[in-house]
This record gives C-alpha cells, structure tokens and sequence, in this order.
C-alpha cells in the first residue's frame, strides 16, 4: 500500500514540474518574440537611414555637377548593390536657388511582416 502512495505522490511532482516548465516557456517565447520585432525594427531603421544618406550624397553631388536635366521628375536609383532587399528609393529634386537646393527623398523597406516608408524634405548646401 505505501508503494502505491509514493508513485501517486512522484506523478503529483512530474505533473506539476511540467506545469511550471510550460509557463515558463511561454513568459520566454514572448520576450524572444518582443526581442525579434525590436530588432527588425532597428534593421528597418537602419535601412531607412542608410538609403536616405545615400539619396542625399546622390542629389548633391549631381545637383552640384548639373547631372540633373529634369527637375522636379521623380528618379529612381538603383540600390541593389546595397543588399537591402525589398527595399526602394527615389529622389525629387527642385531647381537649386542661392547654392541651396530642396530635395524630397522618399525611401521604403520591409522585413517580414513589418515596413518602413517615409518621405522627408530636405535643404542641401551646394
């Protein structure tokens, strides 16, 4: 009869070890979860930043050389060379005034299930 008594006893144990391993996991797979959204938040970031610094150095230095016949015509450029995939960026720039030009950037990217577009106006010293 004691027998009987101490195995019940050890499945009382087992089940309620798994029981507090089952909520730890699930308290661990939402931080990784949290984890993995923020840091494709900062590679979009980064992306975003990378592809904005390009449009800029772009427009200066062709404004700059008069490279642009077109003004105000939306130009896509070409960033495959950058490894971001998914990804675009185009320029709009205004005929330059007193060495200062006004360019409007707009860039986007995407990671899985998450996206990044924005268009920013900027003011460039030529």
């Amino acid at each position: 009869m004691k027998k009987v008594k101490q195995n019940g006893f050890v499945l009382i144990i087992v089940i309620g070890a798994m029981a507090v391993i089952a909520i730890e996991m699930s308290i661990l797979t939402h931080s990784s979860n949290l984890i993995l959204f923020q840091s494709q938040a900062a590679y979009l970031e980064a992306c975003e930043h990378n592809l904005t610094e390009s449009g800029l150095a772009w427009a200066k230095l062709n404004i700059k050389n008069e490279n642009i016949k077109n003004f105000k015509e939306t130009i896509e450029l070409k960033i495959g060379e950058m490894g971001i995939r998914r990804a675009g960026l185009s320029v709009v720039a205004d005929k330059p005034t007193n060495k200062q030009a006004k360019i409007q950037i707009s860039t986007s990217c995407s990671r899985g299930r998450q996206g990044l577009r924005r268009r920013k106006k900027y003011k460039i010293e030529l």
